[in-house]
């Protein structure tokens, strides 16, 4: 055993890994969930399913080819105690694991065909510097090591620091999101089709922000894919 491997073992000795979900000790090679908690995610299989309730969200409002959330998303439920993890515990690489799953699980359907770019909802510069990182942003790079389609994170940007959504009825929100974002370069993604990617889908009033601030851009389309679904 080399110096590495013991100061490893040591570390894990005091600070074992656990969980994501149930907290329980990792064991061996499970990393982030546990195989039990890996084996029960509430997985939803909307990418087999073209018109499903994480597309319905947009029926009448946004033209979008497909939508597809990954997992349910239930109040002290398993995707809620990942999402949390992820965006206020810091845990960056679950994210990517996340991202990673997900890309893993869709990437024999196809869902990913003829996507040109991967675009994460946009955090407000004040809000990222102040957590560290945008979490759809982290979701979005494991999808792209998976899929090798590019992340765009530079030609959308959020216009303000808007209230948070969570405590919103469904005209609050919608109102909340009213022009919060915009195009900075609509030459780049002419005659694109992109991916937008955020956390969870409640009641799609961020995401339809997003799709509202490009969808006048030439030639260009859009589809949906979110971890979870509230």
């Amino acid at each position: 055993m080399n110096s590495n491997s013991l100061f490893n073992n040591i570390i894990s000795l005091f600070y074992p890994k656990v969980c994501a979900v149930c907290k329980e000790r990792l064991m061996g090679k499970e990393e982030f969930l546990c195989l039990h908690c890996f084996s029960d995610l509430p997985k939803t299989n909307y990418h087999l399913i073209a018109s499903n309730p994480a597309a319905e969200r947009f029926y009448g409002k946004i033209p979008i080819q497909k939508a597809c959330a990954y997992l349910y998303y239930n109040k002290g439920g398993m995707a809620q105690k990942i999402v949390e993890e992820i965006k206020y515990h810091g845990n960056r690489k679950l994210g990517i694991c996340c991202g990673g799953m997900i890309a893993k699980d869709l990437i024999d359907s196809t869902f990913f065909s003829e996507i040109d770019l991967l675009v994460p909802v946009p955090l407000h510069p004040g809000k990222k510097k102040k957590r560290g990182f945008n979490q759809t942003e982290i979701i979005a790079k494991g999808i792209s090591e998976i899929t090798k389609i590019p992340v765009d994170t530079r030609n959308i940007r959020r216009t303000r620091a808007n209230e948070s959504q969570t405590t919103k009825n469904i005209f609050e929100r919608y109102r909340n999101t009213v022009n919060l974002f915009e195009l900075t370069d609509s030459h780049a993604m002419e005659n694109k089709h992109i991916l937008l990617i955020d956390d969870v889908l409640t009641s799609g009033s961020t995401l339809e922000a997003v799709a509202r601030a490009v969808l006048h851009v030439k030639g260009l389309k859009v589809s949906i894919l979110t971890l979870a679904l509230a």
